[in-house]
């Protein structure tokens, strides 16, 4: 299951062991193709992370305050970042079909 970011809350991402987030655009091709293969690999990771999207157009005062902060910088769609006890520990930018993304999060979770 993947939860939504919303209002640039990400209180909930920072407070989990492991979170992975979808950094996303409503306007993006890649973004639509990523969010199913996220579903899955979601469903299959639970037990290991919390997953969550954001969508950069609805929450950008949290995607300045990451860059200002040099926690991330989201400079294309989709970005994927991990976080661990709220650091982010790992991101890739792109399409990831669902078996690289399942060794990068093995990797990195």
């Amino acid at each position: 299951m993947i939860k939504e970011v919303v209002n640039n809350d990400f209180s909930e991402v920072l407070a989990a062991r492991t979170a992975v987030v979808d950094f996303k655009a409503v306007w993006c091709g890649p973004c639509k193709m990523m969010h199913p293969v996220l579903e899955k690999v979601s469903d299959l990771l639970a037990d290991k992370a919390e997953f969550f999207a954001a969508d950069i157009d609805d929450n950008d005062e949290l995607v300045a305050e990451l860059a200002d902060s040099g926690v991330l910088m989201i400079q294309a769609v989709p970005t994927l970042a991990v976080f661990k006890d709220g650091k982010c520990v790992a991101s890739t930018v792109g399409f990831v079909p669902q078996p690289q993304l399942e060794a990068w999060l093995s990797e990195n979770l």
